[in-house]
């Protein structure tokens, strides 16, 4: 069973489509065009293209592409300000919030044409955010599952809460669990491929891969390709093994 996956986004089109090209390669030599393709969330925020990436995703699911796209914590902080623009994500510490810069959803707001977070009020941004964000991207935004569980391995954004069954898990943990996650090595049953926390390199862990390899920073966006529970990242020069 094959699959593709790919790390957060965060407003990066150019690498995005960057990345399809790879998979699009490695598509070509295996004669596969039906494996699906997993975005593992964080579409939006810090990099200068949100609107244009989810238009890029809306436009492949139209056309009939094998994508999945889940939910992560940045997306439902966007969604969540165009809901209310006084909302705080409850898993975010309360001294930051969506428009702060360390989170960039300024940028995010600016790819739509919206100037002036951090100085206009919040209420304006908000009034001019209903107008300039098209339905289909809102729409688009409230379709996003959080997790894909195909043959032995789990797709997610963030990861899950170790020890608990995975539909006992909560929104909150596949969005946005860290340490307890990332510090527990026990076999989780299936392999868990997630993003969230970036990293110099797509790095396999035995029960776990992250593919953030820090886009939202300026670095690169990564896929891999996932077959069984063998995982290889794709490459200019194709693929490269990925092991524990």
């Amino acid at each position: 069973m094959r699959t593709y996956a790919i790390g957060d986004i965060h407003g990066q089109l150019a690498l995005l489509q960057g990345v399809h090209r790879l998979i699009a390669a490695d598509r070509a030599a295996t004669g596969d065009r039906e494996a699906p393709v997993v975005h593992v969330g964080d579409l939006v925020d810090r990099g200068p293209e949100s609107a244009g990436v989810i238009g890029f995703l809306i436009d492949g699911a139209a056309a009939g592409e094998p994508w999945v796209t889940l939910k992560g914590n940045h997306d439902r902080m966007f969604r969540g300000f165009l809901r209310d623009p006084d909302w705080h994500d409850p898993r975010l510490r309360p001294d930051l919030w969506w428009l702060h810069e360390r989170l960039g959803g300024a940028e995010t707001l600016r790819s739509y044409g919206i100037a002036g977070a951090g100085e206009r009020p919040l209420h304006d941004l908000h009034a001019e955010a209903l107008v300039k964000v098209p339905g289909p991207h809102v729409d688009f935004l409230d379709s996003l599952p959080t997790y894909l569980l195909r043959g032995d391995v789990l797709f997610v954004h963030a990861g899950i809460r170790p020890g608990v069954d995975l539909h006992a898990q909560t929104e909150d943990d596949f969005l946005w669990i860290r340490k307890e996650f990332l510090e527990d090595g026990r076999d989780h049953g299936a392999l868990v491929i997630h993003g969230h926390t970036p990293i110099d390199r797509v790095t396999h862990y035995g029960n776990r891969v992250n593919t953030d390899t820090g886009a939202g920073y300026g670095h690169a966006l990564s896929a891999v390709v996932i077959e069984g529970r063998a995982v290889y990242q794709l490459t200019e020069k194709g693929r490269v093994p990925v092991t524990p």
